[in-house]
Order: structure tokens, then sequence, then C-alpha cells
């Protein structure tokens, strides 16, 4: 029984660990239950300055616009990820979809 203490505070720490990566890539928590445990975390989209990258594409004779439209599909959308800890310790993620207001 002691032993499953330790993989508990363990698997936590991981946990603890996961969350905190996420936070310092830009997420922010949305919702938050130490219970089960889990963590709702949001992502804003980003700005894009289109006259950049416009110039860059200029410049590069179009081949920045490979990287254009790459940032366009993944960075123009507002993300939503669940973090959890199951009942076997494992930490998993997985992606929200986002409501529609």
């Amino acid at each position: 029984m002691r032993s499953h203490q330790l993989n508990s505070q363990a698997d936590f720490d991981k946990f603890q660990q996961r969350l905190s990566n996420k936070i310092q890539s830009g997420f922010r928590i949305i919702e938050q239950n130490n219970k089960l445990p889990y963590v709702v975390l949001c992502r804003e989209r980003k700005n894009i300055d289109h006259s950049y990258y416009l110039f860059l594409s200029c410049i590069t004779v179009g081949i920045w616009l490979l990287v254009w439209v790459y940032v366009l599909i993944n960075d123009s959308q507002k993300n939503q990820i669940l973090i959890a800890l199951d009942e076997d310790g494992n930490v998993f993620e997985d992606k929200c979809l986002p409501l529609k207001n």
C-alpha cells in the first residue's frame, strides 16, 4: 500500500510537470478539478502580421508562402486541450472542441 502512495505522488508530479510546460508555452487554465485531477487549458489565437509575411514571400520568391499557410492553419484558431491523470497514473492530453457562441 505504501508503494501505491509513492507512485501516486510521482504520477501527480508528472501531471504537474506537463501542466507547467503547457502554461510556459502560452496556455492558460480555464477549468481545473483537483479531485479527479484534470485541467482544461486554452491558448488564444495569435494575430498574424500579414504584411510582414507578404514581404517575406516576395523576398523569397514565394517560398515563404508555405510558412504563411502553415501559420494560418495552426495559429489562427483558438486551442483548447485537456490534461488529466487516469486511474492507472498515466498523464494524457486530448484536444477539446471549442464551444461556438
